[in-house]
């Protein structure tokens, strides 16, 4: 698949203090072979900055290049898509964050980069290219100053580590509310080897347990943190070294004597006005501004669906929060009360800000608002307001009030359980009875309504005295892509009816608006179906232009096919009988197809064009099978399949096919087939030819099973009813003959009719 990702983000996560997405941290102790931006995003020179190549994936280490959108000396608007680069896992845009021009492009299309090195300058304006480009250059070449060698020995890295090249693990960040989590189980111990994309330990978070993946290979130097015990996120829990040796180096390593990154990253400065304001001393909790996507960095609060003095249930929904990519429910983590708003709906703040308090007991609150006042720089509420406004809050709601009034606007209040629980009975949630606070659904209604044992929430009777959610003064409510469309197209969004959820400005009601999409048009019949057909240019996913590529790129090959229908009514029995087992079709036919190349191992063969051109035989047999998944066309690979039984093919089959479903296929479970097989009998397709995969000499097309009727001497009419199946080879003619691909044909009709008993061994 293909994605857009932020430049600044990606390379943040991957190059900023060294600390990757997936929370693990490399000492800078290597060098590249270009320029390298050290510890920052980006490395100022004049008034420009680098982009540098991001992490893609927990396991990427380098990255290519695959073409440039923009050329030098092109202007460049910050989210503008500026290059595509291939991972180890998919073709993705790579957007700029900032405004300028490409000044230099130091990484050329089809060149490779390590994450966090530096592929391109660009710089604030025209005219200061050149100078963006010397001071680049200029650095790079210029070693470090001696005045700063000093500096860089008194920032440890928390302790007297050895010198030796290593990998800090740190407890990642598994959701947005996580702020420390339980190591559950460590899948490897110390002096373990450990391969880059490997589980490495299981981590307990907020929300669910999860595998962490190691992000290189190496060893396991050290084990910070035992089972069972937590660590903030950011927190070291181990060590991975390189080489072996260098395991002993680290077997007195402790937490203590590793910071984490934000200790490192960002020294204690005291503000230029005074020291920042005393928390009071009570207990509490700060909702801070969540990061929704891995590019987000500021968001606006669209709507509070709480208000200061309310009682909140962890799990609950207490706000809207828009991001660069959607509009998302923020939940709270903990029970307790919303005491204090620092960011208001319509306003904007950093991922990290703090947005709100929350007070344990509600007699904080007065407490808590005069603290939130100072934090904001807003004047602090007085104190007879806050004390009256607390036995308002805490008056009891009636709750069949509280859940007409949720039954009657347009967002239904529901915990994430009762939603699971809803989907799960089949229940409609707008038509359960809410019992939590303001109406809330919980899990019970939703149970309760099931059973029949509570009655449903009445039905709108009329529209309310006023909408759910008023934005507030100023703002208009709409969704990112919507304001993107109307922007590029100079509309007033005032100026246009929103139709999403409280009235929001939809991308499609801008579309309207622009005439570039028609109002759905109303049919005739009330109970006639509305059929809707795409329309428009869609862009390929980064699946589908990976297929797209391999399609095109053996179209020059000289390939020749051949056909021939082979008797199936021996194998179908041998299917039937094996069934049981788990055996399927998919791995019957590529034991079949093994067995054959063992004879024929020229079909197992690529062309090579070393030395003017070649045979290269591959010693082992692996059978890709192409697979159909949403959006694309996937190979999952049996491999060794001459050498294994049919049970166990048949078992690794199931287990590629749904993580082929689930976009878990790790690159050596696609991409190490010798051979492919095409099945599309199972659709009805009674023929048809296959195009050549690249690096492969053959692929054999599968056709349905059809009956015929054949003469037969045995036979009261001198009839009788056969299965037949056609098969057709399609095979690259510079290595491989007619006379080679007929024979390995008969070679595998031999098999399918004659000799089934290779087959169940």
């Amino acid at each position: 698949m293909k994605y857009t990702i932020t430049a600044a983000v990606l390379a943040l996560l991957a190059a900023q203090e060294g600390v990757n997405a997936f929370g693990i941290n490399k000492n800078v102790q290597r060098t590249f072979s270009r320029a390298t931006v050290p510890d920052s995003v980006t490395q100022l020179f004049a008034e420009g900055s680098q982009i540098t190549m991001p992490a893609l994936s927990s396991t990427m280490k380098e990255g290519k290049v695959v073409s440039w959108l923009k050329s030098e000396g092109d202007e460049i608007e910050a989210g503008e898509a500026i290059m595509v680069v291939e991972s180890d896992k998919a073709d993705m845009d790579v957007e700029a964050f900032e405004d300028g021009v490409l000044a230099k492009i130091i990484v050329a299309e089809g060149e490779m980069a390590p994450v966090g090195e530096a592929v391109a300058l660009i710089a604030a304006d025209a005219s200061e290219v050149d100078a963006v480009i010397s001071s680049f250059e200029g650095g790079a070449a210029a070693p470090a100053p001696a005045a700063d060698a000093p500096a860089a020995e008194a920032a440890p890295s928390g302790g007297e580590l050895p010198d030796v090249e290593h990998t800090e693990i740190f407890m990642p960040a598994l959701s947005s509310t996580m702020s420390e989590g339980k190591i559950v189980d460590w899948l490897k111990q110390v002096g373990d080897f450990v391969e880059a994309g490997e589980a490495l330990m299981v981590v307990e978070s907020d929300k669910a347990d999860m595998d962490v993946e190691a992000f290189e290979d190496g060893y396991v130097a050290a084990i910070l943190k035992e089972e069972g015990e937590m660590a903030d996120v950011g927190a070291p829990v181990g060590i991975l070294v390189p080489n072996e040796a260098d395991i002993a180096s680290f077997s007195s390593a402790t937490a203590a004597s590793i910071s984490t990154p934000s200790a490192t990253a960002t020294p204690t400065t005291t503000s230029s006005t005074g020291a920042a304001p005393a928390a009071p001393e009570c207990e509490f909790s700060q909702i801070d501004m969540p990061a929704l996507s891995s590019t987000m960095k500021e968001g606006k609060v669209v709507s509070w669906l709480k208000s200061e003095g309310d009682a909140i249930s962890a799990g609950e929904a207490i706000m809207v929060v828009e991001s660069d990519k959607a509009d998302m429910d923020v939940e709270a983590f903990e029970d307790g009360f919303l005491a204090a708003i620092i960011t208001g709906e319509g306003e904007t703040g950093n991922v990290g800000a703090p947005v709100a308090l929350i007070a344990a007991e509600e007699s904080d609150i007065p407490a808590l608002q005069a603290y939130a006042a100072n934090l904001s720089g807003a004047p602090a509420p007085a104190a007879p307001a806050a004390a009256a406004a607390a036995p308002a809050a805490a008056a009891p709601k009636p709750a069949a009030a509280a859940a007409a009034a949720v039954s009657s606007g347009d967002r239904v209040t529901a915990s994430p359980l009762a939603k699971k629980k809803a989907e799960e009975l089949g229940i409609d949630i707008g038509s359960v009875a809410g019992t939590g606070p303001n109406g809330r659904i919980t899990a019970s209604d939703v149970e309760a309504a099931a059973s029949g044992s509570a009655p449903a929430a009445a039905k709108k009777a009329a529209a309310p005295a006023k909408p759910v959610w008023t934005p507030a003064a100023g703002v208009i409510a709409a969704t990112p892509t919507a304001r993107a469309l109307a922007k590029k197209a100079k509309l007033d969004l005032a100026s246009i009816v929103g139709t999403g959820q409280l009235g929001r400005v939809t991308a499609d009601d801008v579309k309207i608006a622009t005439g570039e999409k028609k109002v759905e048009r109303k049919r005739a019949s009330p109970g006639e179906e509305v059929i809707e057909l795409p329309a428009g240019f869609v862009p390929f996913t980064g699946m589908q232009k990976a297929v797209s590529n391999n399609m095109e790129a053996t179209l020059p090959v000289p390939v020749f096919r051949t056909s021939r229908e082979i008797v199936m009514d021996g194998f179908d029995g041998l299917y039937q009988k094996l069934k049981k087992d788990g055996v399927t079709v998919s791995a019957l036919l590529a034991k079949a197809v093994a067995l054959a190349i063992e004879k024929h191992p020229i079909i197992n063969s690529s062309y090579s064009s070393k030395e003017g051109g070649g045979i290269e035989y591959n010693s082992d047999i692996n059978i890709a099978m192409a697979v159909s998944i949403d959006g694309g066309l996937i190979t999952p690979t049996l491999k060794y399949a001459n050498e294994r039984s049919l049970l166990e093919l048949g078992e690794n089959w199931k287990e590629l096919v749904g993580k082929a479903r689930t976009g878990s296929l790790s690159p050596d479970e696609y991409q190490s087939g010798t051979f492919t097989i095409s099945n599309m009998g199972m659709f009805g397709v009674t023929e048809f030819g296959a195009i050549l995969p690249p690096g492969q000499g053959g692929i054999l097309a599968i056709g349905a099973t059809q009956e015929h009727i054949v003469p037969c001497n045995q036979a009261v009419l001198g009839m009788k009813k056969i299965k037949k199946m056609t098969i057709t080879l399609t095979a690259d003619h510079r290595q491989i003959y007619g006379a080679d691909s007929a024979m390995f044909l008969k070679t595998l009709a031999d098999i399918m009719e004659n000799k089934l008993d290779l087959l169940s061994k």
